[in-house]
């Protein structure tokens, strides 16, 4: 039987095009098909690079049996959770209520009104671990939805109740100031893991924007302990098995503490936010290793992420081809025996490298391989040898099976990947960089914006996706537009962003302030998500609330700033007892506490003393401060495009700085090394 996902954008529900199940896309015409069926929908939620999603559709959706009985007995949905997070997130809501743990694939049954009744993540295909079978799970499912129809309506009105009555109002918690802010840094300090770096236990996962926070706040208050576990857990990931050694770029996450085996899949967006906290660690420290780091994951992202239209893709797998064994195996591509090491490298410097990348003849990941790391005690090398060893050993795995890639472009988190490339590319000096990152931005107006600012979630191969953008399409893309319009000193990405933090205060805004995560006129599921925690990546709801932020400071408009000050009530009532899970939020209140900045450089773009104060303020510290570069108003009236510019004069007929914040301005200058102490610029 034919399934329903063949003109699908997505890679993920591509990859089912195939299978025996009769699949659906998430669609009216879908619950329809229940409703005159009289059957239950069965939910599935995964996503391309997930290994779990994977494992359960080669065990359960390619077997003509288990097929058989679902086409039966159920209409059955399959979603990409990367194209539609609110479907995502209303259920997963559901989810971990009644289970008190959730993750991906997620399996729910839903009624023909899409009201869920039973849930789960992975089944197997035979019983074990005190889980059911999947086989189980349907035929107990089709015989409660038979024989008790009762029960099944009564128990799904009432998980939807219990989501309505979860709505948030965090909109009148108050503006987060000083004492929430140290506040969250003591709960940080409590959870915070002093011997390997990062927070809490196994799986570990890479604690972007809790860095961020922490080096706004040192930047803001001086906190050595701060910047210390900033430094140290930015150490510690990079010298582990979560960060590629030989490619550069950040895995998922790490299943043990020490940062060793990772999860293997590599996400756009974990790379965007890491690159971003390397290249300002460096611009706080100029630590060479942060520097490194920062500059390798920018390149991973440019090398095996982008796009044939100067967009990003989501993600790697975690799963590829072993050569040996010809099975689809986690890390096959990332990890090395000894014996390999010695065939690519000779026995001489297959035994410095293995002492070097900690190869051990034993293994630290499966069957007797290695994830490769920089061990504290490892051999020096000269950069000649090493670089040598490096491009012998990725050439070698350049050879294998690679990891599979979902190659749809999603607005989000090109938006943060837009942010990342273009301020690496002015502090490290890489203009080439910033011609990615304007590329990038370029695809995502041609293709993903609609004539009246919209976005669109998502697009692949140039073709625009069905699906709106959510909250965070919009926080993010804002984001990473305004950094570029303070890189490029280009004003037409300040006014791109201008009209869409606009459509957040229309579209995404309640009444008290709070926000939601689809817009007003959005398909209406059975609960409107809202949720403000910043988990994986910022949440839409921070995620806006620093883009207004931004924007007010760049425009001088109150409005903005009012929104983005009762948006950010969601800091001052979590900040201090959840700090780790909103980290962007409390990163956003540093800016707001500082000011932020606001820095205007005036001078011919020509001029390279206007290109040095340019970059002395993009490497200022001060938290969230905005930078506009350009001719004065009155010389050619370029000046309209940043409203910072307007009536700024030359002093001297030099290009001159202006930095304000709080309605106070300091001194006009002229001289680098003035501007680097308005702005906590760190010199050697």
């Amino acid at each position: 039987m034919p399934n329903h996902l063949a003109n699908e954008t997505s890679p993920y529900l591509l990859q089912h095009a195939d299978n025996p199940v009769d699949w659906w896309p998430w669609s009216p015409e879908a619950f329809a098909e229940a409703r005159e069926r009289g059957v239950p929908v069965l939910l599935s939620v995964g996503y391309s690079s997930c290994h779990w999603c994977h494992v359960m559709a080669h065990e359960s959706f390619e077997g003509e049996a288990t097929a058989a009985f679902m086409n039966e007995h159920f209409v059955n949905v399959k979603v990409d959770r990367e194209e539609r997070p609110d479907i995502d997130a209303v259920y997963m809501e559901a989810v971990q209520a009644a289970t008190g743990q959730g993750g991906w694939p997620m399996t729910v049954f839903l009624t023909p009104d899409a009201e869920p009744f039973y849930f789960g993540t992975y089944f197997p295909p035979e019983p074990r671990h005190g889980m059911p079978s999947f086989m189980q799970v349907l035929e107990g499912v089709r015989t409660a939805w038979v024989g008790r129809p009762e029960e099944v309506a009564e128990v799904a009105q009432r998980i939807v109740r219990d989501l309505a009555g979860r709505q948030l109002d965090y909109g009148k918690a108050g503006v987060p100031g000083p004492e929430e802010l140290a506040g969250a840094l003591l709960g940080l300090t409590r959870e915070y893991d002093a011997v390997r770096g990062g927070f809490g236990g196994a799986p570990k996962f890479p604690p972007s924007m809790v860095l961020e926070f922490l080096l706004r706040h040192h930047a803001r208050t001086g906190s050595e302990g701060a910047l210390q576990m900033a430094v140290d857990t930015c150490e510690a990931m990079a010298r582990g098995g979560i960060y590629d050694q030989l490619g550069g770029g950040f895995a998922r996450y790490s299943v043990d503490r020490e940062w060793v085996v990772p999860h293997f899949e590599k996400m756009l967006y974990d790379n965007a936010l890491l690159c971003r906290v390397y290249a300002h660690l460096w611009r706080t420290t100029g630590s060479d290793l942060a520097r490194r780091v920062a500059l390798e994951t920018a390149d991973f992202m440019i090398r095996e992420l982008r796009t044939e239209q100067g967009g990003f893709a989501s993600a790697l797998d975690a799963d590829s081809e072993d050569p040996v064994s010809g099975k689809h195996v986690e890390g096959a591509y990332y990890a090395w025996t000894p014996e390999q090491f010695a065939e690519v490298l000779g026995e001489a410097d297959g035994a410095l490298a293995q002492a070097y990348f900690g190869v051990t003849q034993e293994g630290t990941f499966e069957h007797g391989t290695s994830v490769l790391q920089l061990p504290q005690d490892g051999p020096a090398l000269d950069a000649e040898r090493l670089a040598g060893i490096k491009e012998r050993l990725l050439a070698a795995r350049g050879r294998r099976p690679a990891p599979g890639r979902d190659d749809k472009v999603v607005a989000a988190w090109n938006g943060l990947a837009i942010a990342a490339l273009a301020e690496c590319g002015a502090y490290f000096e890489r203009p080439d960089l910033v011609e990615r990152a304007t590329e990038a931005a370029d695809l995502l107006v041609r293709v993903h914006m609609d004539g009246s600012a919209r976005l669109a979630r998502t697009s692949r191969d140039g073709r625009v996706g069905p699906n709106a953008g959510v909250l965070e399409d919009y926080g993010d893309v804002a984001e990473g537009f305004l950094a570029l319009a303070s890189v490029t000193g280009e004003g037409v990405w300040l006014e791109f962003a201008g009209f869409l933090v606009d459509l957040v205060m229309t579209r995404f805004t309640a009444e008290d302030g709070s926000l939601y995560d689809t817009a007003h006129d959005a398909e209406q599921l059975i609960r409107r998500p809202q949720d403000p925690t910043d988990t994986a990546a910022p949440s839409g709801w921070t995620a806006a609330a620093g883009a207004l932020l931004s924007y007010a400071a760049h425009t001088g408009s109150e409005p903005h700033r009012t929104a983005a000050e009762r948006a950010l009530g969601v800091v001052q009532a979590l900040g201090p007892r959840a700090p780790r899970f909103i980290g962007h939020g409390l990163a956003v209140a540093e800016a707001l506490v500082d000011g932020p900045r606001e820095v205007a450089v005036v001078g011919h773009p020509d001029d390279p003393a206007t290109a040095a104060l340019h970059r002395t303020a993009l490497l200022g510290t001060a938290p969230g401060a905005v930078v506009a570069v350009g001719l004065p108003r009155a010389e050619d009236g370029s000046g309209g495009e940043f409203p910072l510019l307007a009536e700024r004069t030359l002093v001297r007929d030099l290009p001159t700085a202006y930095v304000c914040r709080h309605f106070v301005c300091a001194r006009p200058t002229t001289e680098l090394v003035e501007l680097a102490d308005q702005l906590g610029v760190v010199r050697p």
